[in-house]
């Protein structure tokens, strides 16, 4: 099938990276401005601290108010946004095709000319310390920080990306900006972009307008293997308990991806996945199961997440471990193989129908790849994953000997005794 979309990547003399995909079938375009750092570059002491410039450098910089920033885009009808995650804060506008030189002059202007000013600093801390209370009450959201201090230990992985309270709250401004000028830098910090954009003008504006420090931010500390199993129980008020249980997986460039997505689309991908079907529709256990996976430079995470009554919980997890265990005895049929390919191929399409997609996608080939990979290679990837790769893969990774599971909630002293 040919291609509808052009790719295009251009490294300028300063060592700032420009990728583009041109889709001349729609009218918008989504800008994105990837910083190569997250919660994982931080020192315990700065936990925290990749969220929170995130935020701070929405509050204004040396021409613009925070609410001029609001009004730059939203006025014309685009649209800006930000996240940060372990290894990655991206900030990111979506616009008509004709605004381009205006969201490459807000996002540089943000990302190259933030203030940072202590009474914005004073109140920013204030919505991150709320925010970080709201996440602690959602105990769903919760246990996934409890599974990943677990599961990482004390490597930095296992940190909450928004950081703890106390921490941020504490933050000087001095240590903020060397965190700052310390990691964007033009090396670090990669210019996407996908829709209706001529590369030619997106590399002459990005070389205008964005003017970051020369460098390079220094390597992540490397991801060490689980060699034992690990469980932590946090008691709290609620009604349910919220389970996570799983292992360390493959990174992002990995051969067994593949076979790590077939396996969480046939373990907990949706309503007809195996773990849904055994532990809601057969038995009645949880209203929410599903499996989760991420994918780091280095390694990654394969994981299970369940929500039930304190008496339910050993057989939850009970039947999550069956199922794990099925996976390295038995090969998928070619027919359940086949729907699979199916159920994931949509996913991918149907996900991709945005230039955010779109622009996502490019940008993280980019940073953990260094290298692109067309739509349709994806979807040929998809097809030629086997049985045998599955097989591969779930040997690799569903090793007993390795597991972290973490409990949230009210649970029997002796649910979890003969657990792991």
């Amino acid at each position: 099938m040919k291609s509808d979309t052009t790719y295009k990547k251009t490294v300028l003399r300063n060592g700032l990276r420009v990728v583009s995909e041109k889709i001349p079938a729609v009218r918008s375009v989504s800008l994105g401005v990837w910083v190569n750092v997250g919660s994982r570059y931080e020192a315990p002491d700065e936990n925290g601290m990749s969220h929170l410039i995130e935020h701070m450098l929405f509050k204004g910089t040396k021409k613009r108010s925070a609410k001029q920033i609001a009004e730059v885009l939203e006025s014309v009808g685009g649209q800006m946004n930000a996240f940060t995650s372990r290894e990655q804060t991206c900030y990111m506008a979506r616009f008509l095709d004709d605004k381009i030189e205006k969201g490459v002059d807000v996002l540089a202007d943000i990302t190259c000319n933030s203030r940072l000013t202590p009474s914005n600093l004073r109140m920013e801390k204030m919505v991150i310390r709320e925010e970080i209370k709201e996440a602690f009450d959602n105990p769903a959201d919760r246990v996934h920080d409890v599974f990943a201090e677990t599961l990482w230990d004390n490597h930095p992985l296992g940190m909450p990306i928004l950081g703890k309270a106390e921490n941020v709250i504490n933050f000087p401004r001095a240590k903020i900006l060397n965190y700052l000028h310390r990691n964007y830098l033009n090396k670090s910090i990669l210019i996407a972009a996908s829709g209706n954009v001529s590369h030619r003008r997106l590399v002459d504006l990005s070389r205008k307008y964005f003017h970051f420090e020369r460098g390079i931010t220094p390597e992540a500390q490397s991801a060490e293997p689980l060699t034992t199993s690990r469980k932590v129980h946090l008691d709290s008020n609620g009604e349910q308990t919220h389970v996570c249980l799983g292992y360390q997986g493959p990174s992002y460039s990995s051969h067994h991806k593949m076979a790590a997505l077939a396996t969480s689309c046939y373990l907990g991908g949706g309503m007809s996945s195996v773990l849904f079907q055994k532990i809601r529709e057969q038995k009645g256990l949880a209203y929410s199961v599903y499996t989760f996976l991420d994918f780091y430079r280095d390694t990654g995470v394969v994981g299970t997440y369940v929500g039930t009554d304190r008496k339910h919980v050993a057989e939850s997890i009970d039947i999550i471990l069956r199922e794990l265990d099925y996976m390295k005895k038995r090969r998928l049929s070619s027919h359940k193989l086949q729907s699979i390919k199916d159920q994931l191929r949509g996913q991918l399409t149907l996900g991709m129908e945005s230039t955010s997609a779109h622009m996502n996608r490019i940008a993280r080939q980019e940073l953990y790849l260094g290298q692109f990979r067309s739509f349709n290679q994806t979807l040929d990837d998809i097809y030629n994953i086997t049985s045998s790769d599955i097989l591969s893969f779930a040997n690799e990774t569903f090793d007993p000997s390795a597991i972290a599971l973490a409990t949230l909630g009210p649970i029997d002293k002796t649910a979890l005794k003969n657990v792991l």
